[in-house]
């Protein structure tokens, strides 16, 4: 249980790193401030100070986000609240108190009357509550502020604030997360390839002939290339494994070319093995051989990386052909599930199960709806189709709309996933 559940928080979270480092990085160099970088939600349990970004640890560890000045609402100071302010020898504002629970010494009291945080920077109000001596200070541009929560930001003038930045730099801030994300799987997959000494071949090569199987009866030896059986040509591993899965207890002619050179025909008769579902199946007895090259390795990162993407593709269609069902979603409860099981093959296992996890977080992200990357990607393009974006009003609406449809989803998700694994 405990390493099950260590397991999933450190898989989780170098999803989540991955992910939020692609907006992080390239919201950076599109010049847009970057207050927080979160991993988790919830209250904040630790915090670290980096230039410009506020670093954050919070207590539930299921996900992440990248906190971009003007991505989301700003922090708002109303009339009439109370603050503390730290300024320098020149009476500019480097610091606003707006946390309740932490009150700083060396700071100036004010009651709030009128304050802008985006474009003329300053912050006006009543000191230690005298309505009389109306004092208005200048604030700084990397001025920090304390929010309610307790976090620690800097201040967001509107020439580093998101909508700022180009349109093309937006997009692909955007865009970079899942980005990340298929970058991270053909990585852990290429690690995955150097762990197992060599990626599975589909040559219509024998790798390895089990001892005392029909194989082995027959004379076949480890390097044997299957050329033909029958009559039918062979020339991949797959086309071979479907001929003698179809033929079982049936005498097939193999006409082998051994790692000499030397050829030869031999009969072999596969045996009758019973499936689950009670069907009987042909099998021999040999297992694919490795290339162990560097470059087979290398490149097993990306063909691996792109097989998941096509077969995710495939399922997300088949919702139009063969209609919605909540069985073909898994929310954290699924991911932990599965961990449990992952966990027990050892570290390839989770290693290639880091990869899978990393392809779907990806492409999930990449889908358009309103709320994910792919929904904000979808909004830039009719931006660019509009010559400008839509009113912030309309966008807010869309974003809400989207983000409570997630959350619907993930309720049902979760109870189904619950359903599934606990009460089944």
């Amino acid at each position: 249980m405990i390493t099950t559940i260590i397991t999933f928080i450190i898989v989780f979270s170098i999803l989540v790193i991955f992910h939020e480092f692609g907006h992080y990085y390239f919201a950076k160099k599109a010049g847009i401030l970057v207050r927080e970088f979160a991993i988790g939600f919830g209250p904040k349990i630790f915090s670290y100070r980096k230039g410009e970004t506020t670093f954050t640890i919070r207590i539930l560890p299921v996900g992440g986000y990248v906190r971009m000045a003007g991505y989301e609402e700003e922090t708002e100071i109303k009339p009439g609240t109370p603050i503390g302010l730290i300024v320098n020898d020149n009476n500019e504002v480097t610091l606003i108190n707006n946390y309740k629970k932490k009150q700083l010494l060396d700071a100036v009291p004010m009651e709030v009357s009128a304050i802008d945080l985006e474009k003329d920077l300053y912050v006006e109000g009543y000191l230690a509550g005298d309505e009389t001596n109306l004092v208005r200070y200048p604030v700084l541009r990397d001025a920090m502020i304390i929010e309610e929560d307790g976090t620690e930001v800097q201040i967001a003038p509107l020439d580093v604030q998101f909508q700022a930045a180009s349109l093309p730099k937006r997009m692909m801030t955007n865009f970079a997360g899942p980005m990340n994300n298929f970058i991270l799987a053909a990585v852990a997959f290429m690690v995955l390839a150097f762990m197992q000494g060599g990626v599975v071949s589909q040559e219509n090569i024998l790798g390895t002939v089990v001892p005392d199987s029909p194989a082995a009866e027959a004379g076949l030896k480890d390097g044997d290339r299957i050329v033909q059986i029958d009559d039918e040509k062979i020339t991949s591993w797959t086309e071979m494994v479907e001929i003698i899965r179809v033929n079982p207890d049936k005498e097939l002619l193999f006409h082998i070319e051994s790692a000499d050179g030397t050829e030869k025909t031999v009969p072999l008769t596969p045996a009758a093995n019973e499936t689950a579902d009670g069907t009987e199946v042909g099998q021999i007895g040999v297992e694919n051989s490795l290339d162990t090259s560097f470059w087979a390795k290398i490149s097993f990162g990306f063909t691996e990386t792109w097989f998941w993407m096509t077969q995710l593709f495939t399922v997300l269609g088949s919702m139009f052909t063969k209609g919605f069902s909540i069985d073909m979603f898994g929310g954290p409860v699924a991911i932990y599930a599965t961990t449990e099981t992952v966990v027990r093959t050892g570290l390839i296992g989770i290693v290639n199960w880091l990869a899978v996890l990393s392809v779907n977080l990806g492409i999930v992200n990449l889908l358009p709806i309103p709320g994910l990357d792919g929904g904000k990607l979808l909004l830039n393009i009719v931006e660019g189709v509009r010559g400008k974006p839509l009113s912030e009003e309309k966008e807010g609406m869309i974003t809400l709309v989207g983000v409570a449809l997630l959350l619907l989803l993930m309720v049902l998700v979760t109870w189904n996933d619950i359903q599934t694994y606990f009460f089944n």
